[in-house]
Formats: C-alpha cells, structure tokens, sequence
C-alpha cells in the first residue's frame, strides 16, 4: 500500500519535469494564461494516473510470474 504512494508522488513530480519544457501558453488564445494553467495542472495530474497505474499494474503482474 505504502509504495502506490510513493509510485503516484514520482510520476506527478516525473511528468511535472516533463511538461515544464512544453510552452502550453502558445497553444492557448493570448491573455488566457490562467486556463493554460489550469489545463497544465490537469494535464499533468491525467498523465501521472496513467504512467502511475501502469507502474503500479505492471509490478502487480510481475508478483504473480
């Protein structure tokens, strides 16, 4: 239980690091600076459940073998 924790820390900061190179604020209308953060918040938090998951499923499966 204690390691899912730790696995879901790691990949927000992970896919923080990740997504800090990415300039989202060009993808966005200009002046929309805080909607480009929001959107970066949830797409950092949607992306680090996914990586974390699979983490968390593959060393589940790997128990089993």
């Amino acid at each position: 239980m204690n390691y899912k924790l730790i696995v879901y820390i790691l990949s927000v900061l992970t896919t923080t690091f990740a997504l800090s190179s990415v300039d989202l604020n060009k993808v966005f209308k200009q002046g929309k600076v805080v909607e480009a953060n929001i959107f970066a918040v949830l797409l950092i938090l949607v992306i680090s459940q996914l990586v974390a998951q699979f983490i968390i499923n593959f060393m589940e499966v790997s128990k089993i073998l």
